[in-house]
């Protein structure tokens, strides 16, 4: 009897835990296809300027542009931005961001580059402070809606700080959204700037008013906050797609383990049952002797 009571238990408790991880897949689903348009919005527009950049590039602007410099020899400092979530629930994917943040960081300076870490998210955080890791900055209200303005917000102070030279590069960590099953933790250097030239294509001819360096001025900073906006809304793409894969398997396995937990019910009672009916039979046959 008490083996009954404890296994219903335990099936109610299963069963209630099965409905919450139910309702979270579906609310990232929902948020997994909000994320999934500012995915695919954000990458032709970045393709497009790095193209449109990669035409008008000259050896010659270097001097007069100082996000294109390039250090020489090995950088002295590099700001590493490491983007996780605010949340967890959703399987390796902060595991594998943080896992990734410390290798580079280790990399680097066991090449003897000073790194001063930038977390972005809760977890990425709470793990550095965990570690007693300084970080240079952190922010936790960015969320899995990011903005341009987040972007501009992140990069333009570490885009001055390049100009001016007192950082040699720039880099940031991210979730780079193929899947909802498959998001790997990337490594994009932003800075210096370097836009992808064109490869086996017809340079377009272009009229530019009032002239190249003058749209270069303005273009070159745009490149660069568009792609930390990309990096941003690919990893809470990413994020969403991980939380409902993980989900999933916790609503699937919820369910396999109701069902194991049922029929060891249907046993028990069909022991207790064939218990019951055997003290009958004998306390029927006992008195008939």
């Amino acid at each position: 009897m008490a083996k009954t009571r404890e296994l219903r238990r335990r099936i109610r408790s299963v069963e209630k835990t099965r409905q919450i991880t139910k309702t979270m897949e579906m609310v990232a689903t929902s948020r997994l296809k909000r994320a999934q348009d500012r995915v695919v919005g954000a990458r032709p527009y970045a393709q497009a300027l790095g193209e449109v950049l990669g035409d008008l590039m000259a050896p010659d602007l270097v001097e007069r542009f100082p996000i294109l410099r390039s250090p020489a020899g090995t950088p002295k400092r590099v700001a590493l931005i490491g983007l996780t979530s605010n949340r967890g629930l959703c399987g390796g994917f902060n595991a594998n961001l943080i896992r990734e943040t410390r290798a580079r960081v280790a990399e680097l300076e066991g090449a003897g580059t000073a790194v001063e870490l930038h977390m972005i998210g809760r977890k990425g955080i709470g793990f550095f402070r965990f570690i007693r890791r300084r970080l240079a900055s952190q922010r936790t209200d960015i969320g899995d809606r990011p903005t341009p303005e987040h972007a501009d917000q992140i990069v333009t102070p570490l885009m001055e700080r390049f100009a001016a030279g007192e950082l040699d590069g720039v880099e940031v960590i991210f979730a780079k959204y193929v899947s909802p099953l498959s998001t790997p933790p990337t490594r994009l250097p932003i800075l210096p700037l370097r836009p992808p030239a064109r490869e086996g294509k017809r340079t377009p001819y272009y009229i530019l008013r009032p002239g190249p360096e003058e749209i270069i001025e303005v273009l070159l900073p745009l490149y660069l906050r568009n792609q930390m906006y990309r990096a941003l809304v690919e990893t809470a793409a990413s994020e969403q797609g991980a939380r409902r894969t993980a989900m999933k398997n916790a609503t699937d396995n919820a369910g396999e383990m109701i069902d194991t937990l049922r029929r060891s019910l249907n046993r028990a009672r069909q022991a207790q049952i064939t218990q019951e009916l055997a003290e009958i039979v004998g306390g029927a046959e006992a008195q008939k002797g």
